[in-house]
């Protein structure tokens, strides 16, 4: 609901008013600021599975490609490069990969047991994993069955054996928001002033 609370006052959110209370409670919007955006919220009901939901907007997509992204993770995607890799391998599906960092720093041990080096939070194992960020050609919504759909499972694992789906590697930026840890740590890289997924 706050989300769509946020778009239905979007434009208060976004520009300078002023509220004149001695006149009728008057309301006058300065320097009308907005974003050349069409934006549509579904309600696609708490039980919906991620292939489910994302069949569900299939009403409002048309037939032109789409982006969709999780809503638990931030991340420094350039979405224009996102696209244009998409478009240029003509698949049905685009999927971001990224190499998290891991959770503790690394030690390179000799046989000896002695510290031969120290590195802090290196990237992950070397995998890339799924970092949320897609671009889908309206053919996917053939793929989803429905409600139950989990749209990692049975869709994307059936677009990558057909050869329908690419990745598109991410070097940047990418962290979840799925434990009180991750909420401080992305907490306080706000707070410092500059986080990386601001790109605004």
């Amino acid at each position: 609901y706050s989300i769509k609370e946020y778009f239905a006052h979007y434009y208060l959110y976004e520009s300078d008013v002023t509220f004149d209370f001695r006149d009728s409670n008057q309301r006058v919007v300065h320097n009308h600021t907005a974003e050349p955006w069409s934006v549509t919220l579904v309600n696609t009901g708490i039980q919906t599975m991620t292939g489910g939901r994302v069949k569900r907007i299939q009403p409002y997509v048309g037939d032109e490609p789409f982006l969709l992204t999780y809503g638990d993770g931030v991340s420094n995607v350039n979405i224009r490069e996102l696209v244009a890799f998409h478009r240029s391998h003509g698949k049905l599906a685009t999927v971001t990969a990224c190499q998290p960092g891991g959770r503790f720093g690394a030690m390179e041990l000799s046989e000896r047991n002695d510290v031969i080096a120290f590195q802090e939070k290196p990237k992950g194992d070397g995998a890339w994993i799924n970092a949320g960020f897609f671009v889908f050609q309206p053919a996917v919504f053939d793929y989803l069955e429905g409600d139950q759909t989990v749209l990692e499972k049975e869709p994307l694992e059936t677009l990558a054996r057909k050869g329908e789906l690419v990745a598109h590697k991410h070097p940047g930026f990418w962290q979840p928001m799925d434990t009180q840890r991750d909420k401080n740590h992305l907490e306080g890289l706000w707070e410092k002033g500059n986080p990386p997924w601001k790109v605004w």
